[in-house]
Protein backbone atom coordinates (compact mmCIF):
# COMPACT_ATOMS: atom_id res chain seq x y z
CA UNK A 1 0.00 0.00 0.00
CA UNK A 2 1.47 3.35 -1.12
CA UNK A 3 1.19 6.12 1.50
CA UNK A 4 0.41 9.44 -0.19
CA UNK A 5 1.49 12.59 1.64
CA UNK A 6 1.01 15.28 -1.02
CA UNK A 7 -2.35 16.81 -1.85
CA UNK A 8 -3.25 16.88 -5.58
CA UNK A 9 -3.69 20.13 -7.47
CA UNK A 10 -6.44 21.34 -9.73
CA UNK A 11 -5.52 22.45 -13.23
CA UNK A 12 -5.38 26.19 -13.86
CA UNK A 13 -8.58 27.40 -15.50
CA UNK A 14 -8.25 28.44 -19.13
CA UNK A 15 -9.26 31.97 -20.06
CA UNK A 16 -11.83 30.66 -22.57
CA UNK A 17 -13.31 28.09 -20.18
CA UNK A 18 -17.08 27.62 -19.82
CA UNK A 19 -19.20 26.01 -17.11
CA UNK A 20 -19.29 22.68 -18.92
CA UNK A 21 -15.55 22.37 -18.40
CA UNK A 22 -15.91 22.15 -14.62
CA UNK A 23 -18.36 19.36 -14.20
CA UNK A 24 -22.08 18.74 -14.32
CA UNK A 25 -23.02 17.45 -10.88
CA UNK A 26 -26.33 15.84 -9.92
CA UNK A 27 -27.01 15.31 -6.23
CA UNK A 28 -29.87 12.95 -5.36
CA UNK A 29 -30.80 13.89 -1.84
CA UNK A 30 -33.40 14.90 0.70
CA UNK A 31 -36.72 13.74 2.07
CA UNK A 32 -39.44 15.37 4.13
CA UNK A 33 -37.73 16.89 7.15
CA UNK A 34 -34.30 16.73 5.52
CA UNK A 35 -34.35 19.46 2.90
CA UNK A 36 -31.26 21.05 4.44
CA UNK A 37 -29.05 18.05 3.65
CA UNK A 38 -29.72 18.45 -0.07
CA UNK A 39 -29.22 22.20 -0.03
CA UNK A 40 -25.96 21.98 1.94
CA UNK A 41 -24.48 19.43 -0.46
CA UNK A 42 -25.56 21.48 -3.46
CA UNK A 43 -24.21 24.78 -2.19
CA UNK A 44 -20.95 23.11 -1.19
CA UNK A 45 -20.53 21.72 -4.71
CA UNK A 46 -20.98 25.20 -6.14
CA UNK A 47 -18.47 26.75 -3.73
CA UNK A 48 -16.04 23.95 -4.61
CA UNK A 49 -16.00 24.95 -8.25
CA UNK A 50 -18.60 22.78 -10.00
CA UNK A 51 -19.73 24.34 -13.26
CA UNK A 52 -23.33 23.18 -12.97
CA UNK A 53 -25.17 21.62 -10.02
CA UNK A 54 -28.58 19.96 -10.12
CA UNK A 55 -30.44 18.70 -7.06
CA UNK A 56 -32.90 15.83 -7.55
CA UNK A 57 -35.24 15.96 -4.54
CA UNK A 58 -38.76 14.90 -3.52
CA UNK A 59 -41.21 17.35 -5.04
CA UNK A 60 -42.74 18.45 -1.72
CA UNK A 61 -39.42 19.83 -0.44
CA UNK A 62 -38.28 21.28 -3.77
CA UNK A 63 -39.59 24.83 -3.04
CA UNK A 64 -37.61 24.95 0.22
CA UNK A 65 -34.46 23.56 -1.38
CA UNK A 66 -34.70 25.93 -4.35
CA UNK A 67 -35.24 28.95 -2.09
CA UNK A 68 -32.01 28.35 -0.17
CA UNK A 69 -29.68 28.85 -3.15
CA UNK A 70 -30.57 30.27 -6.60
CA UNK A 71 -27.39 29.06 -8.32
CA UNK A 72 -28.27 25.37 -8.54
CA UNK A 73 -31.21 23.93 -10.45
CA UNK A 74 -33.65 21.30 -9.24
CA UNK A 75 -35.32 18.13 -10.49
CA UNK A 76 -38.66 17.19 -8.83
CA UNK A 77 -39.08 13.55 -7.89
CA UNK A 78 -42.25 11.72 -6.88
CA UNK A 79 -42.26 10.53 -3.29
CA UNK A 80 -43.82 7.80 -1.21
CA UNK A 81 -46.23 8.30 1.69
CA UNK A 82 -43.37 8.98 4.11
CA UNK A 83 -41.84 11.73 1.98
CA UNK A 84 -38.92 9.68 0.62
CA UNK A 85 -38.05 9.37 -3.07
CA UNK A 86 -40.36 6.90 -4.80
CA UNK A 87 -38.92 3.80 -6.42
CA UNK A 88 -41.00 4.68 -9.47
CA UNK A 89 -38.59 7.51 -10.23
CA UNK A 90 -35.81 5.21 -11.42
CA UNK A 91 -36.21 6.25 -15.08
CA UNK A 92 -36.12 9.96 -14.20
CA UNK A 93 -32.98 9.47 -12.15
CA UNK A 94 -31.23 7.34 -14.79
CA UNK A 95 -32.03 10.03 -17.37
CA UNK A 96 -30.37 12.58 -15.08
CA UNK A 97 -27.37 10.30 -14.79
CA UNK A 98 -26.86 10.40 -18.54
CA UNK A 99 -26.84 14.21 -18.51
CA UNK A 100 -24.27 14.65 -15.74
CA UNK A 101 -20.62 13.82 -15.11
CA UNK A 102 -20.77 13.00 -11.40
CA UNK A 103 -23.65 11.74 -9.26
CA UNK A 104 -23.82 12.07 -5.48
CA UNK A 105 -26.40 10.02 -3.63
CA UNK A 106 -27.54 9.87 -0.05
CA UNK A 107 -27.71 13.05 2.05
CA UNK A 108 -31.07 13.02 3.80
CA UNK A 109 -32.71 10.38 1.57
CA UNK A 110 -33.73 8.10 4.46
CA UNK A 111 -33.71 4.30 4.54
CA UNK A 112 -36.46 2.53 2.63
CA UNK A 113 -36.94 -0.21 0.04
CA UNK A 114 -37.78 2.41 -2.59
CA UNK A 115 -34.52 4.26 -1.98
CA UNK A 116 -32.58 0.99 -1.98
CA UNK A 117 -34.11 0.14 -5.38
CA UNK A 118 -32.89 3.42 -6.83
CA UNK A 119 -29.41 2.84 -5.45
CA UNK A 120 -29.30 -0.68 -6.87
CA UNK A 121 -30.09 0.70 -10.33
CA UNK A 122 -27.34 3.30 -9.98
CA UNK A 123 -24.84 0.58 -9.10
CA UNK A 124 -25.73 -1.26 -12.30
CA UNK A 125 -24.92 1.81 -14.43
CA UNK A 126 -21.60 1.02 -16.07
CA UNK A 127 -18.71 3.43 -15.36
CA UNK A 128 -20.93 5.87 -13.47
CA UNK A 129 -18.87 8.03 -11.12
CA UNK A 130 -20.91 7.92 -7.93
CA UNK A 131 -20.31 9.42 -4.49
CA UNK A 132 -22.38 7.67 -1.80
CA UNK A 133 -22.84 9.25 1.62
CA UNK A 134 -25.09 9.23 4.68
CA UNK A 135 -28.33 7.27 4.19
CA UNK A 136 -27.03 6.18 0.81
CA UNK A 137 -24.48 4.14 2.75
CA UNK A 138 -27.11 2.77 5.13
CA UNK A 139 -29.15 1.58 2.15
CA UNK A 140 -26.01 0.14 0.58
CA UNK A 141 -25.30 -1.86 3.74
CA UNK A 142 -28.75 -3.45 3.30
CA UNK A 143 -27.91 -4.66 -0.21
CA UNK A 144 -26.46 -8.16 0.03
CA UNK A 145 -23.31 -8.79 -2.01
CA UNK A 146 -23.59 -5.39 -3.69
CA UNK A 147 -20.03 -5.51 -5.13
CA UNK A 148 -21.19 -8.41 -7.32
CA UNK A 149 -23.67 -6.18 -9.16
CA UNK A 150 -21.69 -2.96 -9.03
CA UNK A 151 -20.50 -1.53 -12.35
CA UNK A 152 -20.08 2.05 -11.14
CA UNK A 153 -16.91 3.79 -9.94
CA UNK A 154 -17.69 4.42 -6.29
CA UNK A 155 -16.49 6.83 -3.63
CA UNK A 156 -17.89 5.85 -0.22
CA UNK A 157 -17.74 8.44 2.58
CA UNK A 158 -18.77 6.72 5.83
CA UNK A 159 -18.39 7.94 9.38
CA UNK A 160 -17.37 5.17 11.82
CA UNK A 161 -20.93 4.01 12.50
CA UNK A 162 -21.75 3.73 8.80
CA UNK A 163 -18.42 1.98 8.22
CA UNK A 164 -19.33 -0.66 10.81
CA UNK A 165 -22.62 -1.39 9.01
CA UNK A 166 -20.88 -1.66 5.66
CA UNK A 167 -18.16 -3.90 7.10
CA UNK A 168 -20.62 -6.24 8.83
CA UNK A 169 -22.68 -6.51 5.66
CA UNK A 170 -19.77 -7.44 3.42
CA UNK A 171 -16.77 -8.75 5.30
CA UNK A 172 -16.50 -12.15 6.95
CA UNK A 173 -14.23 -11.17 9.82
CA UNK A 174 -14.22 -8.70 12.74
CA UNK A 175 -13.52 -5.08 11.86
CA UNK A 176 -9.97 -4.00 12.87
CA UNK A 177 -9.47 -1.31 15.49
CA UNK A 178 -6.96 0.50 13.29
CA UNK A 179 -8.70 3.01 11.02
CA UNK A 180 -6.13 2.74 8.24
CA UNK A 181 -6.54 -1.03 8.17
CA UNK A 182 -10.33 -0.70 8.02
CA UNK A 183 -10.25 1.72 5.10
CA UNK A 184 -7.65 -0.17 3.08
CA UNK A 185 -9.12 -3.62 3.58
CA UNK A 186 -12.63 -2.48 2.74
CA UNK A 187 -11.47 -0.51 -0.31
CA UNK A 188 -9.64 -3.57 -1.62
CA UNK A 189 -12.53 -5.95 -0.94
CA UNK A 190 -15.16 -3.68 -2.49
CA UNK A 191 -12.98 -2.16 -5.26
CA UNK A 192 -14.00 1.35 -4.22
CA UNK A 193 -12.43 4.53 -2.90
CA UNK A 194 -13.18 4.79 0.81
CA UNK A 195 -13.22 8.04 2.81
CA UNK A 196 -13.36 7.02 6.46
CA UNK A 197 -14.34 10.24 8.19
CA UNK A 198 -13.30 11.38 11.65
CA UNK A 199 -10.15 12.66 13.31
CA UNK A 200 -7.42 12.27 10.64
CA UNK A 201 -9.82 11.15 7.92
CA UNK A 202 -8.42 8.22 5.93
CA UNK A 203 -8.75 7.98 2.13
CA UNK A 204 -7.92 4.63 0.55
CA UNK A 205 -8.31 2.69 -2.66
CA UNK A 206 -6.85 -0.66 -3.68
CA UNK A 207 -3.33 0.77 -4.04
CA UNK A 208 -2.98 4.06 -2.13
CA UNK A 209 -3.76 5.57 1.26
CA UNK A 210 -3.81 9.15 2.55
CA UNK A 211 -4.31 10.41 6.12
CA UNK A 212 -5.69 13.94 6.33
CA UNK A 213 -4.01 16.70 8.34
CA UNK A 214 -6.71 19.38 8.46
CA UNK A 215 -9.91 19.75 10.49
CA UNK A 216 -10.94 20.09 14.13
CA UNK A 217 -13.52 18.76 16.64
CA UNK A 218 -15.88 21.67 15.92
CA UNK A 219 -16.69 19.97 12.64
CA UNK A 220 -18.50 17.20 14.50
CA UNK A 221 -21.80 18.85 13.68
CA UNK A 222 -24.87 17.97 11.61
CA UNK A 223 -24.42 18.67 7.92
CA UNK A 224 -20.62 18.71 7.87
CA UNK A 225 -20.61 15.41 5.98
CA UNK A 226 -23.03 16.82 3.41
CA UNK A 227 -20.55 19.64 2.79
CA UNK A 228 -17.84 17.06 2.13
CA UNK A 229 -20.08 15.17 -0.30
CA UNK A 230 -20.61 18.28 -2.40
CA UNK A 231 -16.94 19.20 -2.29
CA UNK A 232 -15.69 15.78 -3.41
CA UNK A 233 -18.28 15.56 -6.20
CA UNK A 234 -17.30 19.01 -7.47
CA UNK A 235 -13.57 18.25 -7.48
CA UNK A 236 -14.11 15.00 -9.37
CA UNK A 237 -16.18 16.96 -11.87
CA UNK A 238 -13.19 19.22 -12.46
CA UNK A 239 -11.06 16.38 -13.75
CA UNK A 240 -9.61 14.66 -10.68
CA UNK A 241 -9.81 10.89 -10.41
CA UNK A 242 -11.74 9.36 -7.51
CA UNK A 243 -8.78 9.04 -5.15
CA UNK A 244 -7.35 12.49 -5.85
CA UNK A 245 -10.79 14.12 -5.70
CA UNK A 246 -11.40 12.51 -2.32
CA UNK A 247 -7.97 13.51 -0.97
CA UNK A 248 -8.25 17.13 -2.05
CA UNK A 249 -11.87 17.16 -0.87
CA UNK A 250 -11.10 16.11 2.69
CA UNK A 251 -8.11 18.45 2.84
CA UNK A 252 -10.06 21.51 1.66
CA UNK A 253 -13.09 20.57 3.78
CA UNK A 254 -10.91 20.33 6.88
CA UNK A 255 -9.10 23.56 6.06
CA UNK A 256 -12.42 25.38 5.65
CA UNK A 257 -13.46 23.96 9.02
CA UNK A 258 -10.26 25.33 10.54
CA UNK A 259 -10.92 28.79 9.14
CA UNK A 260 -14.50 28.58 10.44
CA UNK A 261 -13.33 27.51 13.91
CA UNK A 262 -10.88 30.42 14.03
CA UNK A 263 -13.76 32.79 13.31
CA UNK A 264 -16.70 31.22 15.17
CA UNK A 265 -14.99 28.96 17.70
CA UNK A 266 -15.34 25.19 17.72
CA UNK A 267 -18.43 25.18 19.95
CA UNK A 268 -20.48 27.50 17.73
CA UNK A 269 -19.34 26.10 14.39
CA UNK A 270 -22.11 24.82 12.09
CA UNK A 271 -22.02 23.25 8.64
CA UNK A 272 -22.89 26.41 6.74
CA UNK A 273 -19.88 28.09 8.36
CA UNK A 274 -17.71 25.50 6.62
CA UNK A 275 -19.29 26.33 3.26
CA UNK A 276 -18.73 30.04 3.86
CA UNK A 277 -15.05 29.36 4.49
CA UNK A 278 -14.48 27.19 1.41
CA UNK A 279 -13.32 30.24 -0.61
CA UNK A 280 -10.67 30.99 2.03
CA UNK A 281 -9.54 27.39 2.02
CA UNK A 282 -9.18 27.26 -1.75
CA UNK A 283 -7.41 30.62 -1.87
CA UNK A 284 -4.95 29.54 0.82
CA UNK A 285 -4.32 26.21 -0.90
CA UNK A 286 -3.83 27.76 -4.33
CA UNK A 287 -1.81 30.67 -2.98
CA UNK A 288 -4.17 33.16 -4.58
Amino acid sequence: MNMIKTVPQLKTRAMDAHKGDFGKICIIAGSVGFSGAAAIAGKSALRSGAGLVRLAVPQSILPMVAAIEPCYTTIPLAEDSSGKISGEETDTILNAVEQNDIIAFGPGVGVANSVKTILENLLRFENLRLVIDADGLNNLANLKNWPDINKANLILTPHPGEMKKLWDGLMRKPMPQDRQAVATEFAQASKTTVVLKGNKTVVADSEKIYVNTTGNPGMATAGAGDVLTGTIAALCGQGLNNFDGAVLGVYIHGAAGDFAANDKGQISLIATDIIECLPQAFKAFLGA
